[in-house]
């Protein structure tokens, strides 16, 4: 019996190794072409700190969105770096809150994004909507808190709207749900993984939700005024009684009379705590605040000090907790 010829393996290529190399190499880029096609998931654009958490976490093991927003800036004036642009102009979703928010980025989805599918979540079917509070002081009705108004209509101008619907976690829930159906739709290939993501999400959700409503239960019907309508949504959800703000527009500073007023106000309601924001000045709370008996607090309904994340919505939302835990109950 013939002996079977047990010597290199690239002899019956005429003992040219280099030939056999090239065609492995060949067959592992044939290989690896498909995978890396699978491996890739639709490249997303989040405008604010709070929606891109939640975002986030639905993509978490297979991508990440890219944040607009950083730091301190304000969404009704911030501007675009260079590498946002970018990220904008190949965008296959953006999801935003609408124009009643981040103003300065309407005509940039325009000019940039066009190709993209947009989302701005103020006009998405389901989310509960407040009216903005028109006056510097929130009248309340009867004997009820002064929150805003339940609902407004899905149609309603985003003028009329209060933008920070984020800060409800129900309004969280259907932002979840919103993401993982159109990141689905982009990427079905990886649609029961959204949808996984997206399932524990809405469970840690319910729980924040009964966590929050245990914590301010104390404080729920203490009066404070906060530095812009900014935690409408914070205060509808939990029985909150903020009864006035500093400013309608933030970018706007109160004039003298108007000051007056408010100090008049928080002094007959016995205000406990006046709310600022990170970004605007002590100096001014503390102006509001003398000789009315009112502790100065910080409500930060944006994150601006947090890392961005999956994490960062509920570091967020606890954060505001002990803020308003911190300056509403009564001094021991």
């Amino acid at each position: 019996m013939a002996k079977r010829d047990a010597i290199t393996p690239w002899r019956r290529f005429g003992r040219r190794p280099a030939a056999v190399l090239a065609l492995a190499l060949l067959a592992v880029a044939v290989l690896a072409r498909p995978q890396a096609a699978a491996a890739e998931t639709p490249r997303v654009v989040v405008s604010i700190l709070p929606v891109h958490s939640l975002v986030a976490a639905v993509m978490a093991g297979l991508g990440a969105p890219h944040l607009l927003i950083r730091g301190g800036a304000s969404p009704h004036d911030a501007s675009l770096r260079p590498s946002d642009a970018r990220a904008l102009s190949a965008a296959e979703l953006v999801i935003w809150v609408g124009p009643g928010l981040e103003t300065f980025l309407e005509k940039s989805l325009a000019a940039l994004a066009g190709e993209a599918r947009t989302i701005a979540l103020g006009a998405a079917p389901g989310m509960r909507r407040l009216r903005r509070r028109a006056g510097g002081a929130f009248e309340p009705h009867g004997a009820e808190p002064s929150v805003a108004e339940p609902s407004v209509a899905a149609d309603a101008g985003h003028e009329a709207v209060n933008p920070h619907l984020w800060l409800d976690p129900e309004n969280a829930a259907r932002i979840v749900r919103i993401a993982a159906q159109a990141l689905s739709e982009l990427d079905p290939a990886n649609a029961a993984a959204y949808g996984a993501n997206a399932a524990r999400l809405e469970a840690r959700l319910d729980d924040l939700d009964r966590a929050l409503r245990d914590r301010l239960a104390p404080v729920a019907h203490v009066p404070y005024v906060v530095f812009h309508d900014a935690t409408a949504y914070l205060e509808a959800r939990y029985g909150l009684r903020a009864m006035g703000a500093v400013t309608v527009n933030p970018a706007v500073p109160p004039g003298a009379r108007r000051l007056a007023a408010l100090r008049r106000r928080m002094v007959e309601t016995g205000a406990a705590c006046l709310f600022a924001e990170p970004r605007f000045r002590p100096a001014l709370v503390a102006a509001v605040i003398e000789g009315t008996g009112a502790r100065a607090g910080t409500l930060d309904p944006l994150g601006a000090d947090l890392a961005p994340g999956p994490e960062a919505y509920f570091t967020l939302m606890r954060a505001l907790a002990d803020d308003l835990l911190a300056c509403l109950k009564p001094a021991r």
